[in-house]
């Protein structure tokens, strides 16, 4: 993906970071186009359903049995409870919820997110209240949400901390979040620091997390140690746990075209637990907020 917008500098305020965050969402809705060769009009159901084909494959090797995301979305849990997605982007995970029998709230900072996620429920059928909200400042009562989720979304915000704060505001005491964001330890990120940080020469000039903003897709992103992530989580929750996820550039670090011959000649139990060393992502369960915001 690329942008006109400017990436973050260091020196910027939390409020500049988001203006940029809501611009370049709005002008780079997450498409996984990532080599321009999808050919159906944009939000027509062919679309939808060939952006979905290409999410799904990326995180085969851990999210997905029979259902999109049912090995780690609890989806058989899901009838009748009221559910807030933060980050919606392109619905597919609103649906996946919508189809469960949830309730479900889904948010976006641009408008772009919104507009895409209402049109893919229209085009399937489906109900949902879809809102543009910023959620650092979530506009709910507490105890409003039986269930949060989250994907890839809340590190890219200005001030992470207040997203956990309202999520655990907005959770029921029997109520559970599921978040993921970037792993600082997984093989996206050293793959960064060695050919644009080492080879490239920035840490001359700036730090590495400097060095990612750049390199990674938004304004800005975070990228997070897996103990400090929960250690976030637990100011406000007490029981965090997390595990580490990821996709086949993971487990096999080759370029797109070598890496697709050598799939085709290791097992599937080896991806997966290279995956699950690995992997780009980190995922959190948080349960038992500790009360009030």
């Amino acid at each position: 993906m690329s942008s006109d917008t400017e990436k973050r500098h260091a020196d910027q305020s939390a409020d500049d970071v988001q203006r940029g965050n809501r611009e370049w969402w709005s002008k780079n809705p997450m498409s996984y186009d990532w080599h321009g060769e999808m050919s159906a009009p944009p939000l027509s159901l062919a679309w939808f359903d060939a952006i979905d084909a290409r999410f799904l494959a990326g995180a085969h090797l851990f999210a997905t049995a029979e259902r999109p995301f049912d090995r780690i979305m609890p989806l058989d849990d899901l009838a009748g409870k009221r559910v807030l997605e933060i980050g919606c982007g392109m619905g597919l995970h609103s649906e996946t919820m919508a189809r469960a029998g949830a309730r479900v709230t889904a948010i976006d900072v641009t408008p772009t997110a919104v507009a895409a996620t209402k049109r893919r429920l229209e085009l399937k059928g489906l109900e949902a209240e879809v809102l543009e909200v910023d959620a650092e400042t979530l506009p709910f009562p507490n105890q409003s949400f039986d269930f949060v989720w989250s994907w890839g979304v809340i590190h890219h915000s200005a001030r992470t901390g207040r997203i956990v704060r309202q999520i655990a505001r907005v959770l029921r005491a029997s109520g559970e979040c599921r978040i993921m964001v970037y792993n600082r330890d997984g093989m996206a990120a050293r793959a960064f620091f060695l050919r644009d940080h080492l080879l490239k020469a920035k840490f001359m000039r700036q730090s590495f997390d400097e060095t990612l903003w750049e390199t990674t897709d938004g304004f800005s992103a975070r990228y997070y140690v897996r103990d400090q992530f929960e250690d976030l989580f637990r100011t406000f929750f007490s029981d965090v746990s997390s595990e580490i996820c990821g996709q086949e550039a993971d487990a096999i670090p080759l370029p797109r075209r070598v890496r697709a011959l050598a799939a085709r000649f290791l097992p599937e139990r080896y991806l997966r637990e290279a995956q699950a060393r690995r992997g780009s992502f980190i995922f959190l369960r948080a349960r038992e907020p500790l009360g009030g915001p």
